[in-house]
């Protein structure tokens, strides 16, 4: 891999100090890090990422789960309870712009590091906090994993359907969407410092980002004061829009306005649909759902996935297959777009990893570094700060990196 003090992009430049683990701050270190940003991530000794054991899969002594997040990132050690290993980070964050955090609430502040401290050090840092529920309020020191967010945020009450009660979605969406809005924060951060030249604290949380997620799920209760129901695959706004079975398996139908369900109901043989008045408007086809569906669903049992796929297509009407993952990473436009990397890696040979989504003109995203093996950067980052060999050799044998 090539290693160089700056790392070249729309944030080369800039220096992260990487106090988190898991997903949620990991996610948003390695957007900054695929930008560009140099990305240093501080681990205890041995290693303190729990996702680090979160296999299998495991490849060259590294779980899957945590190589999906630790990309574009050096990896150092160290004893942030120990007076020598404070005094390093110390030495860090002088020549930092951001840290990013996901103690729990008052451990940066019981070790002399919360953003009070931090701005006495350095006044253009930006500290960034995720925690499960933010640092106020009477949730404040409660545990936030993902689960339990997409519980308490609203989200499992629309997931599913009535017949399956709640259901988490597949992925730790809370866990991604927290990370995205820390991401946006730093960067807002970073932007205003240009002006003010001052740093500021980032308060992110989990419960926060999941309630804002929401969206229009969320405004149709403020507005109308209904608690909305599981609709499974359906959509509480828009019909069709929702899941259909074919003559060989199912896919997705997504008409989102009445000229694209004019084109359906040509496609399907009954023109005379689009001007039935119980059905020309989507809120007349909102309320008729269960009668339209089923006249649609007839007719989409009488051709394969494909061969919709194709027709609908062709005419314009939005659809997709309900791709497995072999499927989806076969698919010629996931190749075309490079969203699989193939990336060097010390102890497994090489690796595979989503790549980013950012597609920048001038500054394009590069994976120039592994996820790193931990501590695997230590000595090189001390160097760089002015710690001697010796000084790095004692401090190994006292457990401090």
């Amino acid at each position: 891999m090539k290693v160089g003090k700056k790392m070249a992009g729309a944030l080369g430049g800039i220096k992260v100090l990487d106090l988190t683990r898991v997903l949620a701050g990991p996610y948003c270190t390695m957007i900054l890090g695929d930008l560009g940003a140099e990305i240093i991530k501080v681990e205890a000794p041995g290693g303190s990422d729990d996702t680090r054991y979160w296999g299998p899969p495991n490849t060259g002594g590294e779980s899957a789960y945590y190589l999906c997040a630790n990309r574009n990132k050096r990896g150092i050690t160290l004893d942030l309870k120990s007076a020598e290993g404070k005094k390093i980070l110390i030495k860090l964050i002088k020549e930092a712009d951001v840290v990013i955090e996901n103690f729990k609430n008052g451990t940066m502040q019981k070790w002399g590091l919360d953003y009070e401290s931090l701005k006495l050090i350095n006044p253009r840092i930006i500290h960034c906090s995720i925690t499960g529920f933010g640092r106020n309020g009477p949730y404040q020191n409660l545990p936030g994993y993902d689960y339990i967010i997409q519980a308490m945020g609203g989200l499992m009450s629309i997931t599913g359907s009535e017949e399956s009660g709640p259901v988490k979605v597949g992925v730790a969406i809370a866990d991604i969407l927290t990370g995205l809005y820390a991401a946006v924060g730093v960067l807002g951060a970073l932007n205003e410092r240009n002006t003010s030249k001052l740093g500021q604290s980032v308060d992110i949380s989990l419960f926060d980002s999941q309630i804002s997620a929401l969206v229009n799920v969320a405004s149709n209760y403020l507005v109308s004061n209904h608690l909305p129901k599981r609709l499974g695959n359906l959509h509480p706004n828009i019909v069709p829009y929702q899941t259909f079975p074919t003559a060989d398996g199912e896919m997705v139908v997504a008409v989102g306005n009445d000229g694209q369900f004019g084109k359906l109901c040509m496609l399907l043989g009954m023109e005379e649909l689009a001007k039935d008045p119980s059905f020309s408007t989507n809120p007349k086809r909102l309320k008729n759902r269960e009668q339209l569906i089923g006249i649609i669903s007839e007719k989409m049992l009488q051709r394969k996935s494909k061969d919709w796929l194709h027709l609908l297509n062709e005419a314009g009407v939005p659809a997709g297959p309900i791709n497995n993952l072999q499927e989806l990473f076969k698919d010629e436009q996931v190749n075309a777009r490079e969203m699989v990397k193939e990336v060097p890696h010390p102890t497994a040979g090489s690796v595979r990893l989503v790549g980013s989504p950012l597609k920048l003109s001038r500054t394009p995203v590069e994976i120039k570094r592994h996820p790193p093996l931990a501590g695997e950067h230590t000595e090189e980052v001390l160097l760089e700060i002015g710690i001697t060999k010796e000084q790095i050799e004692k401090m190994k044998a006292k457990q401090i990196i």
